[in-house]
Formats: C-alpha cells, sequence, structure tokens
C-alpha cells in the first residue's frame, strides 16, 4: 500500500482519504483493469443513536483495521483501502481475478467484517452491504464511485441481499454457493488444502523456534483463495470444523517429525470454541500425529471468544492441562479486552503488526508497546511481535523486552520443504 502523507489519511481510521483514494483509482484506471468494492452500513446513524458516538467511531476503527488485515492476507496484487465518508470503505485491487474470485473475497470481507465487536456495554454487531464491481475500458475514478454508491443504495434496500453487483446483477457468490460448496469438501477429502508455515524466531538471538501453520487452497479455476476467504466459504456451507480440524491434522502430521524444539501454531476458530468436545477432538488429533502436546502453540484471537467465554476457558484449560500453550492472538487490533488476560490460561501475548509499524519513528508507538510489554511481563507472558518487516522494528522489539517475532523480514509463509532446509 502507497505511504502516505498524514494530511491524506482519514484521521478517524487511518485509511487512504476521499480525495487521495480518487486520484489513485484514477492513475490505476488509466494504467489497466481495476476490480473495486464499496463497503458501507446501512444503519450507522442506528449504532450512534444506540451505543454512543464514540462507540460507532470505535466500531469503524475496528471495521479499518480488520479491512487492511482481510486484504493484506487474501490480494495478491496491488491493492488500497480508503474511507470515502462516514461508513463507507473502498477497497480496490488491480489483480487480475474472475467474478467468482472478487465476489469470494468480498464474502470473505463481509464475514470478518461482521464478526462482533467488542464495547464498554457489550458486543456490537455490523450488518455490511458490498457493492462490487469491475471497472469498464476507459471509465473515471468518479464514474467508478458514483455506480458503487448507486448500487449501495440499492443494497441497503433490501434486507435480504449482503453482497451484489454494479448493474443489479446478483452476486456470483449466491450462483456459485452449492458448487464452492462441493468443491471444498473435495478438496478437503483430496487433500488439496495446503498448509503453508511462517517462521517465528527467539529474542535475543534470532533462533528459530517454530512456525505459525496457515492454509491456502489453489482453486482450480479461481485461482489462490487464502485462509480468510477459505473459512468464509466454509461458514456459509457450515463445514469450519471439518476444514479446521483437517488443516490441524496436517499440520501437526508434518509438523511431528521437525526437531523438538521446534513449536507448531495453530489458529483456533470460533467454531472451535463453540464445541463442547473440541479439547477432546484436537487432543485426539495431535496425539494420532505423534507430535508431543508440548510442542503445540493455540492461537486465538478476540474474535474468536466473544461468543461464549467460559465455555472457550473451559477447552483452553483443558488443553493447557495435557501440556499445550496458549497465545492471545492479533493482540492490539481491536479492543483489547483486558478481560481475557483474567480468564483465560495464556502463556504469551501475540501483537498484532499494527502494534509495530510505527515504533521504529514515532515515540507514542514505541511508548504503546512499552506499556504492553511491562503489563506482560508483569502477569508472567511472554510477548512476540508480529509483523516485523526491517530491521529497525526488529531492533525495537528485541530492546523492550519481546522474547519472539515472526513476520517478512525473516520469511515469508513457505511450504514445509522449504521451512525445512532452514533447520537442516
Amino acid at each position: 500500500m502507497d505511504v502516505l502523507a498524514l494530511a491524506e489519511r482519514d484521521a478517524l481510521t487511518g485509511l487512504m482519504g476521499a480525495d487521495a483514494a480518487r486520484q489513485q483509482l484514477g492513475r490505476w484506471l488509466e494504467e489497466g483493469p481495476v476490480h473495486a468494492l464499496l463497503l458501507a452500513f446501512p444503519r450507522l446513524d442506528a449504532i450512534n443513536l444506540a451505543w454512543g458516538a464514540s462507540a460507532g467511531d470505535g466500531a469503524l476503527a475496528e471495521v479499518a483495521t480488520r479491512l487492511t488485515h482481510y486484504a493484506g492476507s487474501e490480494i495478491d496484487a496491488a491493492w488500497f483501502a480508503a474511507r470515502i465518508g462516514g461508513g463507507s470503505f473502498l477497497l480496490a485491487s488491480r489483480e487480475a481475478c474472475s467474478r467468482e474470485r472478487w465476489a469470494i473475497i468480498a464474502e470473505g470481507l463481509a464475514e470478518a467484517v461482521a464478526r462482533p465487536i467488542g464495547a464498554q456495554a457489550g458486543d456490537m454487531r455490523l450488518s455490511p452491504r458490498l457493492a462490487l464491481l469491475r471497472a469498464a475500458p476507459g471509465e473515471d475514478a468518479e464514474s467508478v464511485l458514483d455506480r458503487l454508491g448507486q448500487a449501495q443504495s440499492a443494497l441497503g434496500q433490501k434486507s435480504s441481499q449482503r453482497i451484489g453487483w454494479v448493474g443489479g446483477k446478483v452476486s456470483g457468490v449466491g450462483r456459485s454457493a452449492a458448487r464452492l460448496d462441493a468443491d471444498l469438501l473435495q478438496a478437503i477429502d483430496r487433500d488439496e488444502i495446503e498448509i503453508l508455515f511462517q517462521p517465528q524466531y527467539a529474542l535475543p538471538g534470532d533462533a528459530l523456534i517454530g512456525a505459525e501453520a496457515l492454509a491456502r487452497w489453489q482453486h482450480p479455476k479461481l485461482g489462490l483463495i487464502g485462509a480468510g476467504a477459505l473459512f468464509a466459504i466454509a461458514e456459509r456451507a457450515d463445514h469450519v470444523a471439518q476444514l479446521s480440524h483437517h488443516i490441524a491434522a496436517k499440520a501437526c502430521k508434518l509438523a511431528a517429525t521437525w526437531p523438538d524444539h521446534l513449536h507448531l501454531s495453530i489458529n483456533v476458530t470460533a467454531a472451535d470454541l463453540a464445541a463442547d468436545n473440541y479439547a477432546e477432538v484436537l487432543a485426539g488429533i495431535v496425539a494420532r500425529s505423534g507430535m508431543a502436546a508440548e510442542r503445540i502453540v493455540l492461537e486465538v484471537t478476540e474474535q474468536a471468544l466473544v461468543w461464549d467465554i467460559a465455555l472457550a476457558r473451559r477447552s483452553l484449560t483443558a488443553l493447557v492441562g495435557q501440556g499445550m500453550g496458549v497465545a492471545l492472538d492479533d493482540f492490539g487490533a481491536g479492543f483489547c479486552n483486558f478481560r481475557y488476560l483474567k480468564l483465560l490460561p495464556l502463556q504469551k501475548l501475540k501483537l498484532d503488526r499494527t502494534m509495530v509499524e510505527g515504533i521504529a519513528d514515532d515515540p507514542r508507538d514505541l511508548a504503546v508497546l512499552r506499556g504492553i510489554v511491562a503489563m506482560a511481563r508483569a502477569l508472567g507472558l511472554g510477548v512476540l511481535a508480529e509483523g516485523i518487516e526491517n530491521h529497525a522494528q526488529r531492533a525495537a522489539v528485541e530492546a523492550e523486552g519481546c522474547c519472539a517475532w515472526q513476520g517478512f523480514l525473516g520469511a515469508k509463509p513457505m511450504s514445509d520443504a522449504a521451512f525445512r532446509e532452514l533447520f537442516t
């Protein structure tokens, strides 16, 4: 994403502002095809009335964070995100993809944004509407935004339709949902879901200590589908548990033959923690793989915890009792519900990448990092910094006392074969 001057950013969300977005979109349209979507919330005024303007602003800031996280993990080509005004957000990409793939990306984004957002008075749930288009040859930025706006207004009047294409055409997701569901089940049965590993390194010293398991699906027609869109498809088809178990089993089987000092981090979904027997199921998966439970770290996000914290606590406590570790993932990306630090059997905080982006040159960002590390130390928790992309960031997190890091400075997610080359 382009680095913008502060004046070109939206003050609330930190995203590109409306004027800068028009300029960027205009430049891209002169150079080639552009896919775009407009995400908005038809009932934002009701949210502000019910929860207060400050809570509404906090929700929009959280939406911006989820939007950038999702786009960064799902879109391989150049992209940018912007706040166009009020509760409207633009996402544009230069990826040359099919209608079906852009619709899948939109569906995954809708799921990410619709997850509960924590607030002091309880959990807010937003209902996004997404208008999609592929810009026509010769079209300018004003035309794109105008057509998206008109389609967005039409969607706001149709409570049953969440995603629609400009021109009134129904999203390809609805048309191809059954086929995608079948494709996903076949991909699981045929072992076509690829597991990638992103290395994690100790501080100080940068010794390799393990890796986080990430899922990707190379669809034969739609191309690469990342974890966010993959789980959105699974959630719509009610296959989340099946997919999550498959990923855990495959990752554990691969990692079981790594050296004993390397751990495996597995992401835990909301569907996992909503199941009464999750601890029993995961323990069985780990046992069958031959991997020691002590080498497993479960990464849990705030979004996965908001449904039933008591049940989540029971499941995680049972797994910790068998030797597994638990890390609170994406710490700092949301509302940072400190209640979780008291209730859950945690061993580690995993800092969200937004917590480290400015630490090398912004004293306020560094002060926030310093405060989090001090709090974690007082609670007996280690801190792993995610999203480390340069040496200055790495030096800063080491100086402040983080115990580990991961990010593109070390390595991008890689195949099991490539990961093994790091220790053989």
